[in-house]
C-alpha cells in the first residue's frame, strides 16, 4: 500500500467531473415515465446502452435495477430482505413532483423512494458511466454514484458518508482512511488501512477503483493516490468492465467482466480466508472446507439445520438448555475456535488452560460457549448468547466447547475425523504408508528404466551412472564434461547459423510454450527469466521453455502486493516494472520475450551498443531504422542473400516492438503474441519503445550465450573442464537435450 508518484494524478479532479459531464450527454428522461415489472423488456438505457435501469427477478422477487450488460450494479432499496423486493406487478414512477419512487401494485405500499420531491427536478438521466441522476436543468440533485447499494463501479467516488450494504453486512470507509467490514453493523471482522509511510492525517478521503483494476484512496492531503489493492487481471485487456461489490457472503471483492461474457470472475478478495468472515455460517454453524470451497455444518448432533435447504442459515439445538431434563455439559470440538472480534473481546477473555475454558463457560449462566487458544498465550474467550460464529480446520491450534443438554453427541462424520483422536492417528499412519510405498515404487521404477534404456549404449553408459547417481541421491545440479557433451549432442557445435525458416520456427514455439504457461495452467505461471538461454531445442530445433527455478504461480488471491518481493531474472531483459515498484505479471514475461525476438531477427545482444548502432540501446536503433524502411538492416547480415520470407520478418520485428512496450498494459498478451506471428491477426503499427530504465536495459548475463550462433561463436571450452547443467549452452542439440534442464514444456 505504497503511494504511487506517477499513477494517475489527475484521477480525482476527473472522476468528480465525469459523471455531471456524462449524464449532460446521456438521454434525458422526462417526469411522468414509469417502467413496469410486469414488462421486463422496458428499460431506460445510457447512450452507449451499456447500462440499462428496469426490473430484473431473483427468485420470486421483483427489484428496480441498474444493470450492466444485464449484471445488477445498483438496486432501488437493496437486496436485503425488506428492501427493495417488490411483486410482479410492481412499477417504478419518475413523479411530476420529482420524487423517483418504486410501488407494489398488489397494495399500492412505497417499496423504495428517492425523497426528491419539491427540489425542482425535471429530467433523469442514465450516463454511459452507470450514474443514474436526477436533475434540477443541469444541476445533479440525486445519483445513484452518491446512494450506492452493494457496488461501486469505475469514476465513482465512496466516501465517509457512503456505506455498501448486502444482508447483514455493511462496508465503510472511516475518516482515518481504513477501510472496514461489519456484521450486524457491530461486529468489525475485517479493518484495513495505510501503511507506515503514510504519516500525514487525512482530510476527505473517498475510495475509488480504476477501470484498470485498482482500489486507490485519494485526499486532498495525499500527493497522489494510494494504491490499496490490485486486481488480478490489473491492465489487462481492452473490453473488460471491473467493479467493487460487497457479496451476501460478507467479503468485498473485485470482479471483472469481460465484453460477451455471461458471468464476471472474481479478481480479488478483501478476506482471504471466508471461514474468517463473521457470520457465514449462521448462529452455531461450524466453517470448515472441503477440495476448494467454505461448507457449513452443525457443531454435532445435538444440533439440527435451521434450513435444510441452506446450510448458511445456521442452526439450533435439539433440545434448549431451559428445557433439558438433565444437566446440561460441554460439548469439545478439537482444531476448532468461535470467531472473536471487537468489541467482543473486551469483557470476555481469560488466561486458563483448556480444561478451564471449558468448566468456566458450563458453570456460567450467560455462557453458551468458548475457545481455548493452544498457540503459548493462554487465551480462552467465552461466548454470550448473542451470536456463535464457528470455524474448524485441521490447522487451527485451538480447542472450543458448545453448551448443549447431555450426552453429548458424536460430530457427523465429516467432523469425525478431526475431532477423536484415534481417528487422527490411524489416517496420520495411512498416509506415512501410502507415501513411503509411493516414493519406493517411483524409485525402483526409475532405477529399472534407467537401466534398461542404459544396458546397450555403451557410449552414455558413464554419463547416465553419473546422472543417476547425482539426482537420485542428492538432487544436486548435474554435471557434464565437455566429451560429455560432445557425446551427447553427436557432436553438434553451435559458428553453425540457422536459417530464417529455423529462427521463426522457434519464435513461434517459444510464443507457444509460455502462452501455455500465461493462459492454458490452472494458475497463471509468469517464468521471470525468459532470455535465450532458458530455451532448448530439440534434435528438430522444436522450442522448449525451460529452467523454472524463478518461476512464480500468480494465484488470483495473491495480489495485494508485488507479485515477487525482489528483483529476478536477467539483466538486458527485465521489464521496467522490475525497477518501478509496480506488480509484476505475465506482461513482465512478454516483455522479455519481446527482446529475445528481436534477437532472433537480428543475429545480436539486445544490449549491444556500437558505432554501427549509433551508440543507442539496440532496440531503440532497430525501431528508428524500421521507421526508416530498412528492415533489411535489421536482420541478421549472415541469412546474406538466402530467401526468406519477408512478410514474416517484418511481423516479427512489430511484434517484438509491441512486447517491448514500456507500460505493461500495451504490451500484448502472450495468445495474442501467437495470432500475430502466425497472421491470424492484424498487426497494427508498433509506438516507438521508450528508453527502458537504465538499470534493467544494460549489462549482460554471465551465462553462456544460447544464441552465441547469432552474434560471436563462444570459445570452445577445453575437454577437461565441466559445466553445470544450467551454465552450458541452452541450444543443445540432440536427442538428450531435455537432459540439460529438469523441467521443460514442449509446445
Amino acid at each position: 500500500m505504497k503511494p504511487k508518484s506517477t499513477l494517475f494524478p489527475g484521477l480525482l479532479f476527473s472522476s468528480l467531473l465525469l459523471p455531471i459531464f456524462a449524464s449532460a450527454a446521456a438521454h434525458n428522461i422526462l417526469p411522468n415515465s414509469t417502467l413496469y415489472a410486469s414488462t421486463p423488456t422496458q428499460t431506460w438505457t445510457s447512450p452507449n446502452t451499456t447500462f440499462s435501469l428496469g426490473f430484473i427477478t431473483v427468485g420470486s422477487a421483483h427489484y428496480a435495477a441498474v444493470t450492466y450488460n444485464g449484471f445488477p450494479v445498483w438496486t432501488a432499496g437493496g437486496t436485503d430482505s425488506g428492501g427493495g423486493a417488490a411483486d410482479s406487478s410492481a412499477s417504478l414512477q419518475f413523479l411530476s413532483d420529482g420524487n423517483l419512487r418504486l410501488v407494489n401494485g398488489s397494495s399500492g405500499a412505497v417499496v423504495w423512494q428517492s425523497d426528491t420531491a419539491g427540489r425542482g427536478v425535471s429530467s433523469a438521466a442514465l450516463d454511459d458511466s452507470g450514474n443514474f441522476t436526477l436533475l434540477n436543468g443541469s444541476v445533479p440533485i440525486w445519483s445513484t454514484f452518491e446512494n450506492p447499494t452493494d457496488t461501486i463501479l469505475p469514476t465513482q467516488n465512496f466516501t465517509t458518508d457512503n456505506v455498501l450494504a448486502s444482508g447483514l453486512y455493511s462496508f465503510h470507509l472511516l475518516p482515518s482512511g481504513n477501510l472496514t467490514l461489519k456484521w450486524n453493523n457491530s461486529i468489525l471482522y475485517w479493518n484495513s488501512g495505510l501503511n507506515s509511510s503514510f504519516t500525514t492525517n487525512l482530510t476527505s478521503p473517498s475510495l475509488g477503483i480504476q477501470s484498470i483494476g485498482i482500489l486507490s484512496l485519494f485526499d486532498p492531503s495525499l500527493s497522489s493516490p494510494a494504491v490499496l489493492a490490485y486486481s488480478s487481471d490489473y491492465a489487462e485487456g481492452n473490453d473488460v468492465f471491473r467493479f467493487l461489490k460487497l457479496d451476501s457472503d460478507g467479503n468485498l471483492r473485485i470482479y471483472s467482466y469481460a465484453q460477451g461474457s455471461q458471468n464476471s470472475t472474481e479478481r480479488w478478495a478483501a478476506v482471504a480466508d471466508q471461514c474468517l468472515v463473521f457470520g457465514y455460517c449462521g448462529n452455531f454453524g461450524i466453517c470448515s472446507y472441503n477440495e476448494t470451497s467454505p461448507i457449513c455444518e452443525c457443531p454435532s448432533r445435538n444440533f439440527e439445520p435451521i434450513d435444510p435447504k441452506d446450510s448458511r442459515q445456521g442452526c439450533k439445538r435439539k433440545v434448549e438448555i431451559a428445557d433439558c431434563p438433565g444437566s446440561g455439559t460441554m460439548l469439545q470440538l478439537d482444531h476448532a475456535k468461535f470467531l472473536t472480534y471487537p468489541p467482543e473481546v473486551a469483557s470476555q477473555v481469560f488466561f486458563v488452560g483448556i480444561s478451564a475454558c471449558g468448566l468456566n463457560c458450563l458453570v456460567s449462566g450467560s455462557c453458551i460457549a468458548s475457545t481455548s487458544l493452544s498457540d503459548g498465550t493462554g487465551l480462552c474467550y467465552l461466548k454470550l448468547p448473542d451470536f456463535v460464529s464457528g470455524y474448524q480446520s485441521p490447522a487451527l491450534p485451538s480447542t472450543s466447547f458448545v453448551k448443549v443438554c447431555g450426552p453429548a453427541l458424536e460430530n457427523p462424520p465429516l467432523l469425525a475425523g478431526i475431532t477423536k483422536g484415534n481417528s487422527r492417528s490411524l489416517q496420520a499412519w495411512i498416509i506415512v504408508v501410502a507415501v513411503i510405498a509411493t516414493i519406493s515404487v517411483l524409485v525402483m521404477f526409475g532405477g529399472g528404466l534407467l537401466w534398461w534404456c542404459c544396458r546397450n549404449s555403451p557410449r552414455l553408459g558413464a554419463l547416465s551412472a553419473q546422472y543417476a547417481l547425482i539426482e537420485y541421491a542428492s538432487g544436486a545440479p548435474v554435471q557434464f564434461s565437455f566429451k560429455d557433451l560432445q557425446r551427447a549432442t553427436k557432436d553438434k557445435q553451435s559458428g553453425q547459423s540457422f536459417s530464417w525458416e529455423c529462427r521463426f520456427k522457434i519464435a513461434l514455439g517459444t510464443a507457444k510454450g509460455i502462452t501455455y504457461l500465461h493462459e492454458e495452467c490452472r494458475d497463471c505461471i509468469v517464468h521471470c527469466d525468459i532470455k535465450p538461454e532458458n530455451i532448448l531445442l530439440d534434435e528438430t530445433y522444436n522450442a522448449k521453455v525451460s529452467d523454472f527455478g524463478l518461476a512464480k504461480l500468480v494465484n488470483p488471491k495473491d495480489h495485494r502486493e508485488r507479485t515477487l518481493t525482489s528483483v529476478r531474472g536477467t539483466r538486458g531483459y527485465l521489464a521496467p516494472e522490475w525497477l518501478s515498484n509496480l506488480p509484476i505479471t505475465s506482461k513482465s514475461d512478454i516483455y522479455s520475450y519481446g527482446m529475445v525476438l528481436l534477437e532472433l531477427v537480428s543475429g545480436r545482444r539486445n544490449f549491444e551498443v556500437s558505432a554501427e548502432t549509433n551508440h543507442k540501446k539496440f532496440s531503440i536503433w532497430a525501431y528508428d531504422e524500421f521507421e526508416r524502411g530498412n528492415v533489411k538492416g535489421i536482420v541478421d547480415e549472415r541469412l546474406g542473400d538466402c530467401e526468406f520470407d519477408m512478410e514474416q520478418v517484418i511481423r516479427a520485428i512489430q511484434v517484438s516492438f509491441w512486447c517491448i512496450q514500456e507500460q505493461p498494459s500495451q504490451r500484448p498478451t502472450m495468445g495474442k503474441v501467437v495470432q500475430m506471428l502466425e497472421g491470424i491477426t492484424e498487426i497494427e503499427k508498433p509506438p516507438p519503445p521508450k528508453a527502458a530504465i537504465e538499470g534493467s536495459s544494460s549489462g549482460t548475463s554471465m551465462d553462456i550465450s544460447a544464441f552465441s550462433n547469432f552474434a560471436a561463436p563462444a570459445p570452445a571450452p577445453s575437454s577437461s573442464s565441466s559445466f553445470r547443467t544450467r551454465e552450458i549452452s541452452s541450444f543443445v542439440l540432440g536427442r538428450n537435450a531435455e537432459r540439460a534442464t529438469s523441467v521443460s514444456f514442449t509446445t
